[in-house]
């Protein structure tokens, strides 16, 4: 799959400077990617295999769980296309204040 934007990921983890998860959570955005960048999905279930705790939230919106569900990171996928969008990432608690079939990019 290819992924828009990693650059979303980075801004995030620098957003964390001094917060003591940060090396955590920047392995696991870091997993994450390296993983979902070798995917080769066709549909929900093929991600359900792989992201078990994944929430399939619409027919594009896909909710990951990271770092033992701390983080979650938003994504759209268009399996035609094998794009992976990067909605929205965060913790937890920020994450109970959006609508994750609603968020945008930057919200």
């Amino acid at each position: 799959m290819r992924i828009i934007s990693r650059r979303t990921l980075r801004e995030f983890v620098d957003g964390l400077a001094g917060h003591k998860d940060r090396p955590a959570v920047k392995a696991a955005l870091d997993a994450w990617y390296a993983e979902v960048s070798r995917a080769e999905w066709r549909n929900s279930a093929d991600i359900k295999k792989r992201y078990a705790t994944a929430s399939i939230v619409s027919a594009e919106r896909v909710v990951f769980n990271l770092k033992g569900n701390d983080y979650r990171l938003i994504a759209a996928v268009d399996f035609e296309k094998s794009i992976v969008w990067i909605k929205w990432v965060g913790t937890h608690g920020a994450y109970d204040e959006i609508d994750a079939k609603e968020v945008k990019h930057g919200q």
